[in-house]
């Protein structure tokens, strides 16, 4: 399985996203390809917030080295599933979708459709979004998504 997670500037909660899923593949013995990116440019090349490193590093994950990067096109063709994480997301992606195939790989992380809260502009809010990330990516892993 090869996933990637996707928000909006892969500093804050696709790189959580992306190390929780990879550490939870880890435990369970999955050889799943993981990584994560942005919608938008503006973070190419820097280190997560450090407040996702923070948080990520109190649940012993590190993505202290993961470096932002953009969703292309070419991601449709790279990757199995790829999990948003809000609606902003999902229409960015899917406007880049050539086709039904590529549309069919789009998911919200969260079950219904619902959104990960977006922490950038809140500190209390990256524990609870490590917390909803783990739990989302732990049922994909259970394959209860």
């Amino acid at each position: 399985m090869k996933i990637l997670m996707v928000c909006l500037g892969n500093i804050c909660r696709s790189p959580l996203a992306e190390g929780v899923m990879r550490h939870l593949a880890a435990e369970h013995h999955l050889d799943w390809t993981i990584d994560s990116a942005g919608t938008g440019n503006w973070h190419i090349g820097d280190k997560p917030d450090h407040r996702s490193i923070r948080i990520a590093k109190s649940h012993n994950i590190d993505i202290s080295s993961h470096r932002g990067q953009q969703f292309t096109v070419a991601d449709f063709d790279q990757f199995d599933r790829i999990y948003v994480m809000d609606r902003s997301n999902f229409n960015n992606v899917i406007h880049l979708a050539r086709h039904e195939a590529d549309r069919q790989k789009v998911h919200f992380l969260l079950e219904n459709e619902k959104e990960v809260p977006d922490p950038w502009y809140d500190d209390a809010l990256f524990a609870p979004v490590y917390n909803l990330i783990y739990e989302a990516c732990e049922k994909i892993v259970n394959n209860e998504q």
